[in-house]
Parts: C-alpha cells; sequence; structure tokens
C-alpha cells in the first residue's frame, strides 16, 4: 500500500493521465489476418499406424470462458462448478482419417459444443477415452475406432480437479475414474466469509529456501475448500456405462495399473496442507490396491516438504518416483537419494534405484547407482535397460546400460553436456509389449536403435542409428537429406520398417508421412494440411550466423518482407526479439540450432507479424550468458546482453538492411526482464516491449530462472541485474504487459505495477497494459488482439516513425 500512495503522490505531482479507459482494440488488417486464421488439426496415430484422430480446437479461448468461476488453491487452478482446471485446453471437434486414404470421418454420435480433454487409449488401441465438460460439469465418454462411434458413459460428475482422472483396467474391459463424492460439502465463499481468526506460520529454525510460488492456500478457508475439491470417489466404469464404486473417498493424486492388471498404486494427498509450498510437496501416501480394490501394502508415506535443501538438484529422503516397471507383470521402481537430497555433500553416488516385487512388503532390492540426479529410466527386459542423469552445476548427463537381473552390470554409454546438441546421440526408440505399454526395442535381444535431431555445424539432419549394445558399435541406417526442408522423426518400427515423420518448409505446413528405410521410395503422405497463413509465402526468411566481440558464434533467424530487394540499400525498421540462456561453457553456447527450413507460424506472441508491415524481424536470436568454470553466468549478465544484442544489430547494420536508429527490442517472461535491462544499460534501441516480466530480483530472494544462489549469497547480483533498481537509467520508451492473473512463481503482476510506478515516477516514457483474467501466457482472443493492437501501435509511433524530436506522451 505504501508504494502504492507514493505512486499517487507523484503522478499528482507530475500532472499526467493515470488510466486510460479503453476497450478491446484489433490489430491492423495486416496481423489480424494471420493471427485470425484456422490452424490445422492436431493429429494422434494408433501403434500400427492405421487409425488416425484429427484433434481441431479453436485458436483461442475468450474473455467470458476466462470469467467463468476460479479458485486458486495449493498451486492449481480449478473451476468449482465444472471440477477441471479452469486453464484446461479445450479440444471441440474430433475426426477420424484413413491413413491409407484422404477420406475424413466425424465419428456417429459426436456431441456438439463439444470441449474434449484427458484423451487416453485403451491398452489394445481399440478404444480412446476422453472427458467431455458442460457448463455443469465433466462427463466421461469413449470413441470406438473401429465401429467410429462416440457414446457417453456417465452424467456430469467427474473431478478432474487434480488430473489423472482416467485410467484403464488391463484388459481394456473398464477404466478407473475419479467421480464427485456425495459427502462433499458446499465450498465457503472466502470473497465474503468472516474470518474467525488469524493466520499464524510458524518455522523451528529448519532452512526452507523456497521460491515465490503462486496460488496457494492462505488460510483455513482455502484449506477446507482445497480438501473439498480434491476428495474423489473411484469408480471402476465399464464400456456400456454401467459403474460401481471401487474405493470410498479420499484426496487421491494419482492412479496407475499395474502392466498385468492385478493391482493398482494410488497416491493420496494428507494432512497437514502448507502456506509456502503448492499440493505436490503435501504429505502423501503411496499404497498398492488388488484390482478388486482390496490394500495390498502401503509403500511409502512422505512428510510435508517445506525444507527440502538448497539447490536446483535437492530433492528429498525417502522414496520418489514410484512407478511400475513396464517390462515386468507387477514390479514396483523407486529412487532414493544417497546424498540427503543436499547438492553440497560429496558423494560418489547421488541416487540409488530400487525394485520392489508383488506383494511389495519385502526388501527392495538395488538396481544401479547413478553419479549425478536420476531422471529417467527406460525399461527393456530382464537384462536390458537404460537409465539416465544430469547435474545443473556442470550440466553433465550420463546414459547408463544396465542389467536389472545382474547388480553391478553396468556400462556408462554417454557422459556428455546435457546443452552440447552437436554431441547428442538421441533417445532410444521404443515398441509395446505385451502389457501394452512402450519398452526399450531390441533386435535381437542385442541390437537397440536410437533417432536423433542431428544438429550440427553444417545444419541439422535428423538420423536413425542401430546400436550393438555389447561393442557399443553404432551404425547409421537413415539421416534425413532432404534440402529445403526439415524433417522430424516421431516413430520407428524397425520390424515393419515403418519410419513416421513430420515435413515442412518456410511455406509448407507441417505434414505426416511413412518412409521405408530399406526400400527406395518416396514417403507416403498421411495428412495434408494447407498453409493458412498465405501471406507469409514469400517473406525472406534466413538463419543468420554472426560473432560477438570476444570471439563467440551467435545466430537468430532473420525474416524481411516479400519483395525486399536486399541489394538496394533500403534501411528498414528492426525488431530483435530474445530469450536469454545460461551455459557453462562457450563450446555448447555457440551452438546453432536454428533450422531455416522451419515453417513460419506466427504464434500469438511471435514478432514475425511485423514483417508484413515492413519491418525486419529477427527472432529467436542467440542470448547466451556463460559463466566457465567456477563464475556463474549471472555474475556477468549485463555486459553479456549487452555484448550480444550490439553484436546481432552490427551485423544486419553491415549488410546494410537495417537502420540502427529504429531498431525495437521485445521479450516474454524472461525475455522482458532482458528487454527492461537492455534499455537501462545500453543505447541501442529506439523502443521495448516487454510482456509478463519481472524486475526486481528482491522480490524473488530465493533464486529466479536458472540463478541457484539466494539474495543473501549474492546481494551485488540480485541489485545489478533488477531494472527497477536501475529505474533512473530508463531512456528509452517501454511497452510493459502483463496478465492480472499471472501464475508463474518470478512474475507476479506487482512487478509490472511496481516497475511502472517507478518509472513514471521518474519521468519515463512507458505505458503499462494489464490483461483482465490472463495468465503468464495470454489465453483469450480479446487479450491476444488487444496485445497486438498495443504492440503494433507501439512500433509505429517509437520505432518506425521514430524521429529525436517527437513527443514523448506515451499514449496513443
Amino acid at each position: 500500500m505504501r508504494t502504492f500512495f507514493i505512486g499517487l503522490f507523484l503522478l499528482s505531482c507530475l500532472g499526467v493521465s493515470a488510466q486510460e479507459n479503453l476497450g478491446y482494440q484489433k490489430p491492423s488488417k495486416e496481423i489480424l489476418e494471420l493471427a485470425d486464421a484456422t490452424p490445422a488439426p492436431s493429429v494422434l496415430l494408433t501403434e500400427d499406424n492405421e487409425n488416425m484422430l484429427l484433434l481441431y480446437r479453436d485458436n483461442y479461448s475468450s474473455i467470458a470462458t476466462l470469467s467463468e468461476k476460479e479458485l486458486r488453491l495449493g498451486g492449481l487452478r480449478i473451476n468449482p462448478v465444472t471440477n477441471i482446471g479452469s486453464r484446461t485446453r479445450y479440444t471441440n471437434r474430433v475426426k477420424m482419417k484413413d491413413p491409407k486414404g484422404n477420406t475424413i470421418y466425424e465419428p456417429e454420435g459426436h456431441p456438439e459444443n463439444a470441449r474434449f480433454a484427458n484423451f487416453s487409449f485403451s491398452p489394445d488401441q481399440k478404444f480412446i477415452a476422453m472427458t467431455n465438460t458442460t457448463s455443469t460439469g465433466a462427463e466421461l465418454w469413449i470413441l470406438d475406432l473401429e465401429a467410429r462411434k462416440m457414446n457417453q458413459l456417465t452424467e456430469p460428475g467427474l473431478n478432474a480437479n487434480m488430473g489423472d482422472v482416467i485410467n484403464w483396467m488391463a484388459d481394456g474391459s473398464a477404466m478407473l475414474i475419479k467421480m464427485l463424492p456425495e459427502d462433499r460439502q458446499e465450498l465457503i465463499n472466502t470473497s465474503n466469509s468472516v474470518p474467525t481468526g488469524p493466520t499464524i506460520s510458524t518455522n523451528d529454525g529448519k532452512k526452507a529456501q523456497n521460491r515465490t510460488y503462486q496460488d496457494l492456500l492462505k488460510n483455513p478457508n482455502d484449506e477446507f475448500n482445497f480438501e473439498q475439491l480434491a476428495r474423489a470417489d473411484i469408480y471402476k466404469v465399464s464400456l456400456n456405462g454401467e459403474k460401481e464404486l471401487w474405493k470410498e473417498a479420499a484426496m487421491y493424486d494419482n492412479i496407475s495399473v499395474s502392466p498385468n492388471g492385478e493391482y493398482v498404486l494410488i497416491s493420496e494427498i494428507k494432512k497437514p496442507f502448507s502456506y509456502i509450498v503448492p499440493y505436490y510437496r503435501f504429505p502423501v501416501t503411496t499404497t498398492v490396491y488388488d484390482k478388486t480394490g482390496n490394500m495390498v501394502n502401503t509403500v511409502a508415506e512422505m512428510p510435508l516438504r517445506e525444507d527440502i535443501p538448497k539447490g536446483f538438484e535437492a530433492t528429498y529422503t525417502g522414496k520418489r518416483n514410484i512407478n511400475w516397471r513396464a517390462d515386468r507383470a507387477a514390479t514396483l521402481y523407486f529412487v532414493e537419494a544417497l546424498d540427503g537430497g543436499d547438492p553440497s555433500k560429496d558423494v560418489e553416488y547421488r541416487d540409488e534405484l530400487l525394485q520392489l516385487e508383488a506383494p511389495f512388503n519385502g526388501q527392495a532390492q538395488s538396481l544401479l547407482k547413478v553419479k549425478n540426479r536420476f531422471s529417467g529410466v527406460v525399461w527393456g527386459n530382464e537384462k536390458t535397460a537404460m537409465a539416465y542423469d544430469r547435474w545443473f552445476d556442470n550440466r553433465n548427463t550420463k546414459t547408463y546400460l544396465f542389467n536389472p537381473s545382474k547388480s553391478g552390470d553396468v556400462k556408462i554409454i554417454a557422459d556428455r553436456n546435457y546443452q552440447d546438441n552437436y554431441s547428442d546421440p538421441g533417445d532410444p526408440v521404443t515398441a509395446r509389449n505385451e502389457f501394452g505399454r512402450e519398452v526399450l526395442y531390441l533386435e535381437k535381444g542385442k541390437y537397440a536403435y536410437m533417432m536423433g535431431e542431428g544438429f550440427t555445424p553444417e545444419g541439422q539432419f535428423p538420423f536413425v542409428e542401430r546400436v550393438n549394445l555389447s561393442s557399443l558399435k553404432k551404425d547409421r541406417v537413415y539421416t534425413s537429406k532432404l534440402e529445403d526442408k526439415k524433417e522430424t522423426l516421431i516413430d520407428l518400427k524397425p520390424g515393419q520398417d515403418e519410419l513416421l515423420v513430420r515435413i515442412e518448409s518456410k511455406s509448407d505446413y507441417p505434414n505426416y508421412y511413412l518412409r521405408s528405410l530399406k526400400r527406395r521410395m518416396a514417403p507416403r503422405a498421411l495428412t495434408n494440411f494447407e498453409n493458412p497463413y498465405k501471406s507469409l509465402a514469400n517473406i525472406h526468411k534466413e538463419v543468420i550466423t554472426y560473432k560477438r566481440e570476444d570471439g563467440l558464434d551467435l545466430s537468430g533467424t532473420l525474416y524481411l518482407p516479400a519483395g525486399y530487394d536486399m541489394n538496394s540499400g533500403e534501411k528498414l525498421p528492426m525488431i530483435l526479439w530474445a530469450y536469454p540462456r545460461e551455459y557453462k561453457d562457450k563450446k555448447s553456447a555457440g551452438q546453432n540450432t536454428q533450422n531455416p527450413n522451419e515453417f513460419t507460424f506466427p504464434g500469438y506472441g511471435s514478432p514475425i507479424f511485423w514483417v508484413t508491415k515492413g519491418y525486419a524481424v529477427l527472432d529467436d536470436a542467440a542470448f547466451p550468458i556463460i559463466g566457465e568454470g567456477d563464475k556463474e553466468p549471472n555474475d556477468s549478465f549485463r555486459k553479456q546482453l549487452v555484448a550480444n544484442a550490439k553484436a546481432a544489430i552490427d551485423a544486419l547494420d553491415e549488410k546494410g538492411y537495417i537502420d540502427r536508429d529504429r531498431v525495437a527490442v521485445g521479450g516474454h517472461s524472461y525475455g522482458a526482464f532482458m528487454v527492461a535491462n537492455l534499455l537501462s544499460h545500453s543505447d541501442l534501441f529506439a523502443a521495448g516491449i516487454a510482456r509478463s516480466g519481472a524486475y526486481n530480483r528482491t522480490l524473488t530472494p530465493f533464486g529466479f530462472q536458472r540463478e541457484q544462489r539466494s539474495y543473501w549469497d549474492a546481494p551485488e547480483v540480485y541489485y545489478t541485474m533488477s531494472p527497477f533498481m536501475h529505474a533512473d537509467k530508463m531512456k528509452t520508451p517501454l511497452l510493459l504487459i502483463h496478465g492480472e492473473a499471472d501464475n508463474n512463481s518470478g512474475t507476479y503482476p506487482m512487478q509490472s505495477e511496481r516497475y511502472f510506478n517507478a518509472l513514471k515516477g521518474l519521468g519515463a516514457t512507458v505505458r503499462l497494459v494489464m490483461l483482465p483474467k490472463e495468465s503468464h501466457g495470454y489465453r483469450a482472443k480479446e487479450s491476444i488482439m488487444h496485445m497486438l493492437w498495443e504492440q503494433d501501435q507501439w512500433l509505429e509511433k517509437y520505432v518506425k516513425n521514430h524521429s529525436e524530436e517527437e513527443d514523448d506522451s506515451a499514449s496513443y
């Protein structure tokens, strides 16, 4: 409140208007045509590539939808009327296509005004279940792929508030569904309830260095509402809609059926709750039940986790990552920390992978110890599996090939910097086993296949390699050699000689194809989506490379207007859009992972719209921040930030494409933080656009972005990097945009409000646009169109028509 009154005092002294009463606006015709185009559907394919689903959704939500009732509790955002996430992205139309032909079918029984979510294939992939949200709640629907028919299996009454709402039984005959309990109590209206006492938090001396989470519980009324919304009965629902109560109400989180269908693993949230961490760090009890719902054994009881040690690789003690081995009938695996979860401890091994066989009450068997923090496992069979670890401080990752049946039979088959894209060996190819689970594909029991993105200094060439797991010899069986196109490898079925790929170009919309690895033949098209962004078809697009003043290689994707003569010497206004990324070595930081043949897709937050209005656009400009050895990247953040920007502008100025006096810089989130710093500490730009950013790092004192140190560890870093602390240096027009309901942990809406007050009080040219109901990413069509209008007006006034003598008033 104190800052608010100071702000009002300063505004009154300056004699300027504080607010504008302005309704939602729409951008110019060129931008509106692109922003309002209808995108192609997303695609789901069954494992055998015999059935294809086309999922259609609207480009945007509406402000009316975002204005529906919403409760923000424990890190969740819930619609308490429909009992599903209030920010859920819905599919409104499902169609089917024969991959071998061009006919598109609409399933019989498709509901009108559908809002589908939570799609889940049956184990045999003959059916797909989904939720359909109506005005009164979520229903269970099912699509029979063979009959091409949809059926409603339940009335509104599903409880999808905690997710994991649909879980198939192993034989595909029924599902376990979370339903609203009959004894749910009426929620407390916290907006007008009378308090019964103060809200009190205590600490017994333990360190609990948590980030600034959003949407936390705040008082006993929130606790009550969270419990009511989290509680669910579990029902068993058959394919014909018959249902029976399987488990009475509790705060169920994750549900998982064993591969053989004999057991069900359930995690249940317990009290006490917390006011400083989200629900996923509340106490949890994990229990195994048999398929009829009888308790077999409790395998883990995790307490409230408020006081995890410091550091990105910190974790908690006890069992975590509890799940079923995909290659066995009913064996659990889990991970335990060997360092107490504390990254500061010096130990040989950080984590241990263990397994526990039915009936889950014996001694767990150790399978593998890893050097870094465990990050995943791909099961193969009784003798072969792969596991991964990673460590943030040095960006190291290791891949382990191990024998689950023989302790100590372990080989490290990759040991690399996970930011080194050129050395990425790819991911293992998997296939469905007899349980319908994805496991490591093993040819003749000893050959695995790896698929990689294929980034190299010469460009991107996705590949498939056959790896002898005994000798580790690699044979390249496929390398994409398409010219003027980008190929993405999606799925490989080696035994069937089928490689599912997606192919696109600058102006060709991404489409799906099947290609053969052995036969010399053109890939077979599975889809034929047209380009909905025709006005971008003839623009110039290329990936340019240039050097920073210290010799570091940088890159960015350059867009020039259609018809622009690159030899004319015409100086264009320019927009530079970027997002800083931290690295521990120059080798990784200087790698180019941009593909000039990627389809030009103008997402709502993209700067590409303005190439249609005569701007040069440098998108995804490389902004590496490097800290080698004992140095942290942020120790020289500002210096490197300015060097990155200057290198980009110098490169395009040298080519003769741009007027360096008419350059704007823009970014979202950490990119917005970048913008404010660049405008405060350089004179490179005519204007800036900063969306949903954070500007005062003392408000996130226990770390931000990739910074692990707290404010008290590195106060100078926090001060130096905070644009708020240097608001007096701002001399460049800045447009601030923020969602009023931002849920990101580091970007409270207050960050933009306080920064705006400081800038305006100090006489800067600044405009603050707060978008009602919007979160960290924007959803409503009204909001997005208005955002585009604001950016367009700002760029036209302060960049395209920039002059030193112009009026500095931040209104249009």
